[in-house]
């Protein structure tokens, strides 16, 4: 899934405490935080490497718990399309610091609150493998054609 936007669920931010101009401005701008160009560069590598990539919101939690029925709902309720546990606080570090960031997630676990199975975290483990040589592909791809 290429990340269009971000839930911040954490109960952190990674900019609290002193901040040091040099980096970035005390609130950065969150309004975009994946950038368009490179979110079209990713859709154009991927269409051309034959890799299916859908667009979505990611939802941040804490864990490393798995989600509830009920938190999965909530989620879904407001706008996430998929959920994890990191890639929230770099992506506002690279922000804060003017980077352009592009955000890509394997999806290895379906959440159907509605007919939710036992998470197999081996099966989820198996899943991100078998994704990963076609993510690597993407992103190299990706890096290559940067302007």
């Amino acid at each position: 899934v290429l990340l269009s936007d971000h839930i911040n669920l954490l109960g952190d931010n990674p900019l609290v405490g002193a901040n040091d101009e040099r980096l970035g401005p005390r609130f950065p701008d969150m309004s975009a935080p994946y950038d368009p160009a490179l979110r079209r560069l990713a859709h154009t590598v991927a269409l051309e490497l034959g890799i299916v990539l859908h667009e979505g919101v990611y939802a941040a939690v804490p864990g490393p718990n798995l989600e509830t029925r009920a938190e999965y709902r909530m989620l879904r309720a407001i706008g996430a399309d998929v959920v994890g546990m990191s890639t929230v606080p770099e992506v506002i570090v690279a922000v804060h610091q003017g980077m352009r960031t592009v955000g890509i997630s394997i999806i290895t676990d379906l959440c159907l609150p509605d007919a939710l199975e036992p998470a197999d975290i081996g099966r989820i483990i198996e899943t991100a493998g078998r994704a990963e040589p076609q993510l690597t592909r993407l992103i190299e791809t990706l890096v290559k054609r940067l302007p």
